[in-house]
């Protein structure tokens, strides 16, 4: 029995021991992927890292944890404090058989009862298994975003090790030795809330519209102290207290400087301008077209984030509501304020406004056109893109305009509205001179007149016209009365269907046409009734309407197109009509095109000079010469771009100024003067096809024999 009780503690040993090897063993491939994923992101090193960072991250995880020391004591311990029926008696179990009292032999059948009724699967045993399982599966997840910026990572770290490389040739900084120390102050202006500072190195980084001022102790007794910036620009210091030399000048670009002492001049240092780049806006709502349905809340709300380098001043909402449509629009603008204070200038702002466009005076089938402007504390401005919001236009949504559309084409006026205009009002004039009969019939030929008009127009919509009724009986070419078309229901339907609503039997306007022609059909039905009722009194509004419709049907169809002014020279009486042709010579376009490559050859020269002192360090005066001129275009460059160009101009000085040369100097001139010379464009060439000894040519000829 004793050494069923020791085999059942020793295979509880052992699953414990698996389980905590087998958590340590996720946690290191959880470990493994999370550092192979960065260093992918980062260095674009091999997945198969992942594999040394496993085995390594397995080392030492075992190493700190000791597992395998896992003891059988630790088991009872914990036998004993979960299982009660044990008494705190499990180490009996461990004991020799000689080695036990009656007392303890008692017991020990106790504990061995017991021990068979423990189950070998403790939940306890799981619990670092189950949290390294987890941290198992959540680690691909995390891995896999870290390697989607890669080409982030991949570039910023490229960025890196070009100003860390810059930063490694300019620190320490060389100075002049008649320089004890030296002290700059930076203020900065007051756009940036910023403090003035104070440092003891000649290289610079300043924001833009700064004031600085340099002051140098010098350990010698000089004549005259300067800095010379960018090679152009010169300021002498003062001496204001014995050897303590100051001046001071507004930094508004980057380049570079050097300190010149009676003459001897000393490093080239960096003077970087931290600019002040505009506000940014970002419109989180709305979208950047808003249509707003019929029953929902007529309202829009903004949301969006400005964000500056130093504080935001102020920032609007500029709305333009249009009204109307065609030449009709109206425009109205003003200014929104989103009610948000901006005494703090901070950096970021989170605006909000709620606009109800009721009390923009905007009805269905307005726009509002609105943007955001924000102002930073250096003055500059920034706005975003136009957004529309459209509240829409339930009588032309449910209106058939719109769904076609065609060239634009408008009707021509006929002038026939005017004459029956005059003719009603000659009608009401002579009303009193004339019989009733005769009033009526002239009344109803002005409404057989306006009937005639009114189908004229009609027919610009496909509307059908009276005119084209023919009797079956004299239609001799009717097809429905042909033989062959017996029990034919296409030709029936085509007979006897209403197509005058056919797109295709209809004129292409645009739908704001459609809809007046449509207005002005009505407007003369109108007048025809009351024509036929003998009222032309009544009908004449009708048709002024009419008129108006088309006189503003024919003012869109017209262009304008202003005149430009032309003033002609003034003839010489003298010599008009003499026929002399002496002074009119053939005009002569004469251009030298020269290519601009004139630079470019001369870094490509310094290039093949710098390659030969790397075996000669003797420079004569022609390659100097070349040396010299290269150099020039470099400092203006790195006038431009200190933090890139400036360590290899340090490098190109100390190649002219000294006599023995180092590669590394040539090394890091060379790469800037490449970086400097344009990619080179491919010459066309022939197109060199594969040898294949005439095969596919006969292939295609056999394939056209067939």
């Amino acid at each position: 029995m004793a050494e069923q009780g020791i085999h059942k503690l020793q295979k509880l040993q052992r699953r414990y021991i698996n389980y905590h090897l087998l958590a340590d063993a996720l946690f290191a491939a959880s470990i493994a992927v999370m550092v192979g994923s960065f260093m992918y992101a980062i260095f674009s090193w091999s997945g198969w890292w992942s594999v040394v960072f496993f085995i390594a991250s397995l080392v030492v995880i075992i190493s700190i944890r000791r597992s395998w020391q896992i003891d059988i004591k630790t088991i009872t311990s914990f036998l004993n404090l979960k299982y009660p029926d044990l008494e705190e008696s499990c180490e009996l179990a461990l004991k020799e058989p000689g080695e036990l009292n009656l007392l303890e032999k008692l017991q020990l059948g106790r504990v061995e009862d017991v021990l068979e009724a423990v189950p070998a699967m403790q939940w306890e045993f799981t619990k670092w298994l189950r949290l390294s399982a987890l941290v198992f599966l959540i680690a691909p997840v995390f891995a896999y975003e870290i390697t989607q910026l890669h080409d982030y990572y991949h570039i910023k770290s490229r960025l890196n090790k070009i100003t860390n490389l810059a930063l490694k040739e300019l620190s320490p900084e060389k100075i002049l030795p008649q320089i004890e120390s030296v002290n700059i102050s930076i203020a900065p202006p007051a756009y940036t809330n910023k403090p003035a500072r104070q440092q003891d190195k000649f290289t610079l980084e300043a924001e833009d519209g700064s004031d600085v001022t340099w002051k140098l102790k010098l350990n010698v007794a000089v004549k005259q102290v300067s800095l010379i910036f960018n090679n152009r620009e010169r300021i002498m210091l003062k001496n204001t207290d014995n050897a303590i030399y100051s001046g001071q000048k507004n930094i508004s670009q980057s380049g570079f400087y050097q300190v010149d002492i009676d003459g001897k001049l000393s490093d080239l240092y960096q003077l970087q301008v931290i600019k002040d780049n505009p506000p940014v806006i970002h419109i989180k709502a709305p979208s950047q077209y808003t249509y707003i349905d019929a029953g929902e809340p007529q309202r829009v709300a903004i949301t969006a984030a400005v964000d500056d380098d130093y504080g935001i001043t102020n920032a609007f909402i500029y709305a333009t509501v249009a009204k109307g449509s065609g030449e009709a629009v109206k425009f109205k603008e003003q200014r929104i304020d989103f009610g948000a204070s901006f005494g703090g200038h901070n950096p970021h702002y989170d605006l909000q406004k709620l606009i109800s466009l009721p009390s923009l005076h905007m009805e269905p089938g307005d726009e509002l056109y609105f943007y955001i402007q924000a102002q930073d504390n250096h003055n500059q401005q920034s706005r975003t893109d136009v957004y529309i919001v459209a509240i829409q236009d339930t009588a032309q949504l449910l209106s058939m305009d719109g769904l076609l559309s065609g060239v634009n084409v408008k009707p021509e006026y006929f002038r026939s509205e005017r004459q029956i205009i005059l003719d009603s009002q000659k009608l009401l004039k002579d009303r009193d001179s004339i019989s009733t009969e005769t009033f009526n019939n002239r009344s109803n030929e002005l409404g057989t007149d306006q009937k005639l008009l009114r189908l004229r127009y009609g027919k610009f919509l496909g509307e059908e016209s009276e005119s084209d009724i023919v009797d079956p009986k004299e239609d001799k070419n009717d097809p429905v009365g042909d033989v062959k078309n017996y029990g034919n229901a296409a030709v029936i339907l085509d007979k006897y269907t209403d197509k005058h609503d056919n797109a295709e039997d209809a004129q292409f306007f645009d739908p704001t046409v459609k809809a007046q022609l449509k207005a002005t059909l009505t407007e003369m039905w109108k007048a025809e009734l009351q024509l036929r009722l003998y009222k032309p009194d009544a009908a004449l509004p009708f048709e002024y309407k009419a008129l108006r419709l088309l006189k503003d049907l024919q003012q869109k169809s017209r262009l304008y197109v202003a005149k430009t002014a032309y003033n002609p020279s003034p003839l010489k009486m003298e010599k008009r009509l003499t026929g002399d042709l002496g002074k009119i010579i053939q005009p002569v376009n004469h251009q030298d095109i020269q290519t601009d490559n004139s630079q470019y050859e001369t870094l490509k020269n310094a290039v093949s000079v710098l390659e030969e002192l790397r075996n000669s360090d003797v420079i004569n005066n022609a390659d100097r010469h070349t040396l010299q001129s290269a150099n020039q275009q470099l400092s203006e460059k790195a006038s431009a771009q200190p933090e890139v160009y400036l360590p290899a101009l340090n490098a190109f000085r100390r190649i002219l100024s000294t006599e023995k040369i180092r590669a590394n100097d040539i090394g890091t001139v060379e790469k800037a003067i490449q970086r400097l010379l344009p990619a080179n464009k491919p010459l066309p060439n022939t197109m060199q096809n594969a040898a294949d000894m005439g095969l596919a040519k006969e292939y295609y000829q056999n394939l056209n024999h067939k």
